[in-house]
């Protein structure tokens, strides 16, 4: 197996070329695409011709399939969801606040996949920041602000009936269910080591963290401010640029991302798994 591998240039991320992940990879592929991915957090493997099977069956590769709550999969399929626009969709965007898949369960994903399918011309980068990179060079006033506090995670924000993709979101494409099942919430460290590499990182943020135990409502939102001020920073960034059939794979656990918009006028349409938390 011979593959190429053209780094980002930026705060994280590698192209990965030489693969054809339309075909069963052998163990050795597996081993060195996951080495790669706790190296560089994100992967994009460009010029893939994959169908709903394969993308499901690459991204077993990497553990079990992770739980979607409140958006329905598609059709014929229990772990694949469309993230999809209509050219003339007028809702907010999907996922443009920065955050790390479903970091209010008990147990969040270790990974998501996401492949290409419609790409308008231009525009819909995902962007990342890079969250060991963020906390290595923290000041050290504001790590010692974090250091032993459990955030507080909760989907109420989003997916609530009184949410951003609740009662009142008309129009959208993607088959987003709210729930009161939303409000629940989930206590995580702020600063968690990886589960395979022992890096320390921060995990989590304002799109998803509502406050921090043991504290006011006050100081809470005070340290979360000055939180995202800091782990959003332009050199803590990687902006990806999709092309259609392009395969995306990024680690929930060293990243935050969002999504950007730029693209009115054009549909857009990616398929989405989820890779469940890792068990040593």
């Amino acid at each position: 197996m011979t593959i190429e591998i053209i780094l980002s240039g930026q705060s994280c991320g590698a192209t990965i070329r030489g693969l054809d992940l339309a075909q069963p990879l052998l163990p050795e592929a597996v081993a060195e695409i996951r080495a790669l991915w706790l190296q560089h957090h994100v992967l994009s493997f460009p010029d893939q011709r994959l169908g709903d099977d394969d993308l499901e069956r690459f991204s077993q590769y990497f553990g079990g399939f992770g739980d979607d709550p409140f958006i329905a999969p598609i059709k014929g399929r229990r772990h694949i969801i469309a993230v999809k626009r209509r050219a003339d969709e007028t809702s907010p965007l999907f996922a443009e606040n920065w955050h790390s898949d479903w970091s209010f369960q008990a147990r969040p994903p270790a990974g998501t996949c996401l492949y290409g399918i419609t790409i308008p011309p231009h525009g819909g980068n995902t962007e990342f920041v890079n969250q060991h990179m963020a906390l290595d060079a923290m000041p050290d006033a504001l790590r010692q602000r974090l250091e032993g506090r459990m955030a507080i995670h909760s989907a109420r924000g989003g997916y609530a009936p009184s949410g951003m993709y609740g009662d009142k979101d008309k129009g959208r494409s993607m088959d987003i269910r709210s729930s009161e099942s939303a409000r629940a919430t989930q206590l995580h460290p702020i600063i968690q080591r990886h589960p395979e590499t022992g890096r320390e990182g921060i995990f989590g943020c304002a799109g998803y963290i509502i406050g921090f135990a043991d504290m006011d409502e006050e100081e809470s939102l005070a340290l979360l401010r000055d939180l995202i001020a800091w782990q959003d920073r332009p050199d803590f960034r990687y902006s990806h640029v999709w092309q259609a059939n392009m395969l995306l794979m990024w680690d929930n656990r060293s990243l935050l991302h969002r999504a950007t918009g730029g693209y009115d006028g054009y549909d857009r349409l990616l398929h989405r798994t989820t890779i469940a938390a890792w068990a040593a």
